[in-house]
């Protein structure tokens, strides 16, 4: 039966409670035991999917179609473990299944609340789905509680786990609270009030932490440990020390230094047995901070100004400078910047290695990157299009090598050459899949784990080095196989397609130094101890470019 890890955020939001779950579940993959990461997030959203970047950092997709809350890349960044629709539930899910089930008359009329009806449905949610990928039991399960400890809406949530804990029994669950422990300048010392507050808060609404996680810009004296512990009703040894890291895979090196894994173990009445196997982790952290060179990415964008919009991609090259051992600069343009003075774009790509241009949705920003992709092209620098960017690189190929001037995507408005163009039907893991341009925005792309099959003398197949690969989507419109032969001719591949042949996935010039278009998302299957083979081998060719210039 697995055990269940509770964590829960007071005092403040923003204190990285899901990298400290993430952190956790790692150190404990690391002493043997099989775990599963999920987050509860108290919005009334079904799922993030029509959230703004700038509200809520970027959507995680997981193999499964689910969008997800951008946690979730965490979790699957350190533990490996594949993140799926079960792990990540929101307020507005919950009270979306409970009123379909009311509507169908499922509770034989009876009064619908939030006790019992909406708790029931969060403890359902926490219990389903608890064996691996090879349909063995986990030994724990980690939920984190989104939001902080006194918002009305984690109410539920808090109500949810004091009962959960309670029907699991004595040994089986325990919860962790993650708090802040200011430091204020003019007194000239840490602050501890503001935790024994937050403890207080959630104690009273029956949920006792067992192990205190406690973030602080200077290191915490003993004596405030101490404090802490006194008043929160926990043992000195469970009041977890949190600093801020070089990098936050130095993070599970630093927990394990501070006792949280064997203590969270002890907390169960489990006693820690030898050391965790902390290689990898140890070799990453290596490579990050003795670099053997150093890059510079130029990543297009619309959403820079909050780079937990490209979360997943920014790490992703990180691991591919991880593969390589260099330090990866990534600097952030706004793509808008490139829509005025042909100047500003050669200011600006002229120090970079490499150019990216991510994923994204609305005509704002689009000619800069067009504008990108041209100087890309022209100036033989690296290049790497995903989704919107391969989209945006067929629209430039067309424009510009092809004869068609005006080559457009039918999502800036009607076009009567439309090389990109919404996607109505295709192929889905469950048959024929349709869609209507005027349906609903959430949930209605093309989402998840798709196939395709790539050309076996293409570039992508030897970066891969297979035929047949798996990667995740998430996109509304499609690059129109009509203009295939067309930007064939100017010299753009289409070298991975569905497996069907209808739907292109990867685009590529040979004859250039590194120029891949993407449809999907690498970048949320990229792992620091597994980097993804398309950011390895972009980061290698930016790295062969810094030798050129």
């Amino acid at each position: 039966m697995a055990r269940y890890i509770f964590i829960t955020g007071g005092v403040v939001s923003s204190l990285g409670k899901g990298l400290m779950a993430a952190s956790l579940a790692a150190l404990l993959q690391a002493r043997g035991y099989r775990v599963r990461i999920r987050k509860f997030d108290p919005y009334l959203n079904v799922d993030p999917g029509t959230m703004s970047p700038y509200q809520h950092g970027e959507v995680y997709v997981t193999d499964d179609g689910a969008e997800t809350d951008l946690d979730l890349g965490h979790y699957e960044r350190f533990t490996g473990v594949a993140s799926r629709q079960s792990d990540n539930v929101t307020s507005g899910r919950i009270y979306k299944t409970i009123i379909e089930r009311e509507r169908r008359g499922d509770y034989l009329g009876a009064t619908v609340q939030v006790i019992p009806h909406v708790t029931d449905a969060i403890k359902a949610f926490a219990r389903a789905d608890t064996v691996d990928e090879n349909g063995e039991d986990l030994d724990f399960v980690l939920c984190e509680i989104g939001g902080t400890v006194g918002d009305i809406e984690s109410l539920p949530f808090i109500e949810a786990i004091r009962q959960l804990k309670n029907e699991l029994g004595r040994g089986q669950s325990i919860s962790i609270h993650v708090t802040l422990v200011p430091y204020i300048a003019a007194a000239g010392e840490l602050k501890t009030k503001p935790t024994q507050h937050s403890v207080r808060e959630i104690a009273a609404l029956g949920v006792s932490p067992d192990v205190l996680v406690c973030r602080c810009e200077h290191p915490l004296p003993a004596s405030d440990r101490a404090k802490i512990a006194l008043f929160c009703n926990v043992p000195p040894s469970a009041v977890i020390p949190a600093l801020d890291a070089s990098s936050i895979y130095a993070v599970p090196l630093q927990y394990h230094a501070e006792g949280l894994d064997s203590e969270v173990l002890r907390a169960f009445g489990i006693e820690p047995e030898g050391a965790p196997n902390l290689s990898r982790w140890t070799e990453i952290v290596d490579r990050l901070t003795n670099p053997e060179g150093e890059v510079t990415i130029g990543v297009v964008g619309k959403y820079v100004g909050l780079q937990d919009a490209y979360k997943s991609l920014n790490e992703a090259l990180v691991h591919g400078g991880i593969a390589n051992k260099v330090k990866v600069h990534i600097r952030w343009i706004d793509a808008e910047l490139f829509e005025g003075d042909e100047s500003e774009i050669a200011q600006q790509l002229e120090p970079c290695h490499a150019i990216l241009v991510p994923g994204a949705f609305g005509e704002r920003g689009a000619a800069g990157k067009i504008a990108a992709v041209r100087f890309a092209r022209e100036r033989r620098v690296p290049y790497f299009g995903i989704c919107f960017g391969m989209q945006m690189a067929c629209v430039e190929g067309a424009r510009d090598l092809a004869g068609i001037a005006d080559a457009s995507s039918t999502e800036f408005g009607p076009t009567s050459e439309p090389v990109v163009g919404l996607i109505t039907e295709w192929m889905g893991r469950d048959g024929l899949e349709k869609r209507e341009a005027s349906g609903d925005l959430g949930g209605t792309m093309r989402l998840g784990a798709y196939q395709a099959k790539l050309a076996g003398n293409s570039v992508v197949a030897s970066i891969y080095g297979s035929e047949d690969i798996s990667e995740r989507h998430r996109h509304r419109y499609e690059v129109n196989t009509a203009y295939k032969e067309a930007l064939e001719q100017g010299g753009l591949v289409f070298s991975g397609m569905s497996p069907d042949g209808t739907l292109p996935e990867i685009v590529e010039r040979p004859d250039h130094p590194w120029f891949v278009g993407v449809q999907f998302h690498p970048e949320l299957k990229s792992k620091p101890f597994d980097p993804h083979p398309l950011f390895a081998s972009f980061v290698e060719a930016a790295v062969k470019q810094s030798r050129l210039v």
